[in-house]
């Protein structure tokens, strides 16, 4: 992410109206309490010495003891207000902050689902992801401590101050000269942790996942019958160390520094005691006045303390994670025009090379290939010769470094990713076992809209997926949700149901049976090649067998198309296509016996 050092006055101005957005009514309703209640505190400071001032008189007989009920009621009404105040206050407060986390969260996602995917394959962005993740996190507490500073505390130091300048104006002078240090001291501290959070982010991304290959579903039973428990444990231990060792060396780097600072306010502290008794020997103010301001230094220095030490100490601490989070939603975004595809035009690779974020070698090419309307082309070659990232290109998922890609006629550099997706449909090699019903498991591209039982029957049967007559549309697959789990071969039907339900003008399967057995694969992909017809479609396999089905096939070597054509004439002439028929030819005796 460009532009890593950022002013705290340019991420305040760039989180604080984010923040606001997320829960408008509840800023207003706190920063009106705030005023309230910072200016009760200074209110109670001068009922005090109007009570110890008429206590004064009447220990004199200057008044009767009458004249001491009222001002007493008023700093009893007062102080008591104020506990009102407080609860209120914080109750508030902590709606505001749950709700503020979730809409900095949402934003955050809504950030990164318009990046280009490309960037989560480089471990640099995953780690500006992470750092982002807990700068987002921090936003709330970091974007509310200025204007709390504003409203709470500033309505609290404008009326003490116009006060104690009223009473004496050195007074205010030495208290406010006293915290100057505390000040620098915190820009100090600002400068130690933005560091550390640079430095943090690796590492806690590799301690978050020796953390799940220790407790996650999917990690602990082969963790733990492979004796690999001790091993990531061991992993996890001392990351966690360096983690809590980089921290300490910062908090250290700072104590020593924020102790002399802290000798020095505590002087301005006596220094401002001492010019209150003065004034009070040589009648400047009276005892009610010296009473009250006396009593309230303590309360002077224990805000001061909780601005310097723990809302700007916080403040500084969280700078560097707000800062990765401010960067994050500078990053550029896929953006485009808006379209529908006409899959009649078909889908056309022209020239197509594609480079991984941070790689030099190219992944694709100079790749050229057309899928015409109605026309299935299968994708080829072994493991590592490009082939599901040129179906990433050919879907719009990837956007090429060179060349030109168009889906049903759009260019999908020019063009809306979500305007592109309309219509694809597909199945991949990474299937994922989402933790919800299995109607929402089958209908997740159109949960929007009422479910299809029919299409959704009809997509489940015709991947073959068989399920006990226990399980309905309404059971969760999930056991930590109460719910079933699945078998791995179901997992991979129901993916493929999955992308059958979706209505489509281009389908592609990139090797979603890579764990079925060849004859098994070629059943799954005899129904693919039903229901692709009429339909642009696209099949990726390293295994030849099911390629046959298809009308052309692109065999693919180091990220380029090797060769192309039908299954015969690719096996009647010498090539990498025939060599790897010859390599696995044993596996298809069988099948081709059935066939």
């Amino acid at each position: 992410m460009s532009d890593r050092k950022q002013s705290i006055f340019k991420i305040l101005l760039r989180v604080t109206p984010i923040q606001f957005k997320t829960a408008p009514a509840l800023n207003i309703l706190l920063h009106g309490m705030g005023i309230l209640h910072g200016s009760s505190f200074a209110l109670s400071v001068f009922a005090t010495q109007v009570l110890f001032d008429a206590v004064t008189s009447a220990a004199k007989g200057l008044i009767g003891f009458s004249g001491c009920v009222m001002p007493l009621l008023i700093l009893a009404g007062i102080t008591f207000g104020q506990q009102i105040m407080n609860g209120t206050h914080n109750f508030f407060a902590g709606v505001f902050f749950n709700k503020s986390a979730g809409g900095i969260k949402t934003v955050l996602q809504m950030k990164l689902q318009r990046i280009d995917p490309a960037r989560f394959e480089a471990a640099d962005f995953l780690d500006d992801m992470n750092k982002a993740r807990e700068g987002a996190a921090a936003v709330p507490y970091f974007s509310s401590v200025v204007p709390n500073l504003v409203f709470f505390y500033g309505s609290y130091f404008v009326a003490i101050g116009s006060y104690l300048f009223f009473l004496k104006p050195l007074l205010l002078i030495t208290l406010v000269l006293s915290f100057i240090p505390a000040f620098l001291g915190q820009l100090v501290r600002a400068k130690v942790f933005t560091k550390l959070e640079e430095q943090n982010a690796p590492l806690r991304r590799e301690y978050e996942y020796y953390q799940k290959t220790l407790c996650d579903r999917e990690y602990f039973k082969e963790t733990r019958i492979l004796g690999a428990f001790k091993y990531f444990h061991k992993l996890f231990s001392e990351t966690m160390s360096l983690l809590t060792r980089k921290t300490w060396q910062a908090e250290r780097k700072t104590a020593l520094l924020l102790l002399l600072l802290n000798i020095s306010t505590f002087a301005g502290m006596v220094t401002a005691s001492y010019i209150l008794y003065t004034a009070t020997m040589a009648g400047e103010i009276t005892v009610g006045a010296f009473a009250a301001v006396f009593s309230s230094l303590g309360l002077i220095f224990y805000i001061m303390q909780e601005i310097f030490y723990n809302h700007i100490n916080n403040m500084n601490k969280d700078i560097g994670k707000v800062a990765n989070f401010v960067r994050m939603l500078d990053i550029p975004e896929q953006k485009g025009t808006e379209g529908t595809p006409d899959f009649s035009k078909g889908i056309v690779a022209d020239s197509v090379t594609f480079a991984y974020p941070g790689r030099e070698s190219h992944a694709v090419s100079d790749v050229s290939l057309t899928v015409a309307d109605g026309e299935t082309v299968a994708i080829v070659g072994e493991n590592g010769a490009g082939k599901s990232t040129l179906v990433r290109l050919l879907t719009g998922i990837y956007q090429p470094t060179a060349g030109k890609v168009t889906v049903g006629g759009l260019d999908t550099a020019e063009t809306a990713p979500f305007s592109v997706f309309k219509g694809i449909s597909g199945v991949f090699q990474k299937y994922q076992r989402y933790k919800m019903t299995l109607a929402e498991n089958v209908t997740i591209s159109d949960t929007g809209m009422q479910i299809d039982k029919s299409k959704m029957e009809s997509a489940i049967n015709e991947s073959d997926l068989e399920l006990g007559g226990e399980v309905t549309p309404e059971t969760m697959l999930s056991p930590e949700f109460d719910g079933i789990d699945l078998s791995g071969g179901q997992w991979q039907r129901l993916a493929i149901a999955r992308g059958l339900y979706r209505a489509n003008g281009f389908i592609v399967l990139d090797e979603p049976t890579s764990a079925i057995d060849p004859i098994e694969e070629t059943k799954i992909y005899n129904q693919f090649q039903r229901l692709a017809e009429g339909k642009c479609s696209v099949l990726v396999t390293h295994r030849l067998g099911s390629a046959r089905l298809a009308h052309r096939i692109a065999v693919m070597d180091c990220g380029r198309i090797v060769d192309i054509g039908t299954h015969e004439e690719l096996l009647a002439r010498p090539g990498k296509y025939a060599d790897m028929w010859a390599a696995q030819a044993k596996w298809y005796e069988r099948e081709h016996d059935n066939l």
